[in-house]
């Protein structure tokens, strides 16, 4: 077992679309979805704002997102783990 807490925040992980303003990037999660009769996988994208506070991130980043508190009227992530193109 591991001593690390279970924080109960969901995360995800996607890849950076923007990086323009000011401590914050965008990022696009994708995800399969089943279709319901024709059983087919179709992909589902959906945008988040994410809070880079060092702003390290750089468009084609692959990150990770954790669940937080809202910081803005749009941006309840904040980036976590990043895995650049270095």
């Amino acid at each position: 077992m591991t001593n690390e807490k279970q924080s109960g925040r969901r995360n995800v992980t996607g890849i950076v679309i923007s990086d323009r303003m000011d401590k914050t990037v965008t990022v696009q999660v994708t995800r399969l979805v089943k279709h319901p009769r024709y059983r087919k996988y179709v992909k589902r994208s959906k945008n988040y704002k994410a809070h880079d506070e060092n702003n390290e991130c750089r468009i084609n980043d692959t990150v990770v997102l954790e669940e937080c508190r809202p910081l803005s009227k749009t941006k309840r992530w904040t980036v976590v783990q990043r895995s650049g193109l270095e």
